[in-house]
């Protein structure tokens, strides 16, 4: 954990924090950034329901919406990551919402293949394989969140779609 400035305290997120300005609630993931354990994991459990209110539209649809989250995600997450005094805070999870998002976005539309879809984009993000460390290591503030995130979703589906494609 990277601190923004060395002078200043790294702060801990509560429900204060939270409720303290609207890029806050939104990045921690309208609180589920704030679990105890695995924040990153409750995160992108959230996606999945989030996605589920679009999964009826279009393709093209849902790849504008989640385009517009990335996007204002890089502000939510730039504005929490200052106020927190780390770039990439544990509890900003906002990138993580979005990026199983995507990866849903190409994912059969079956428990079977969502759960493979969460699993291989918590894989991908967590172990973050060339160039997402490379990216989470140089690229900070909002959009260096968003991205390494990002990266890892399009790992997560193209090796969801080779799956796919060995299993059919």
């Amino acid at each position: 954990m990277t601190t923004l400035n060395k002078h200043l305290p790294v702060k801990t997120p509560d429900l204060a924090f939270l409720l303290a300005h609207p890029a806050h609630f939104f990045a921690l993931g309208f609180a589920s950034g704030l679990a105890p354990k695995a924040p990153g994991t409750v995160g992108t459990l959230l996606g999945l329901p989030l996605f589920w209110l679009i999964c009826s539209y279009p393709l093209a649809s849902q790849l504008a919406i989640i385009a517009a989250l990335f996007l204002i995600g890089i502000y939510f997450c730039n504005v929490t990551g200052l106020a927190l005094g780390v770039a990439d805070h544990g509890a900003i999870v906002w990138d993580e919402i979005v990026a199983m998002m995507l990866v849903l976005a190409f994912t059969p539309n079956t428990w079977q293949y969502w759960l493979l879809a969460f699993l291989l984009f918590r894989l991908f993000d967590i172990w973050k394989p060339f160039p997402i460390r490379q990216c989470d290591a140089k690229l900070k503030h909002g959009f260096g969140v968003m991205l390494d995130d990002l990266l890892a979703a399009i790992y997560a589906i193209l090796l969801l779609q080779l799956c796919i494609g060995l299993i059919q």
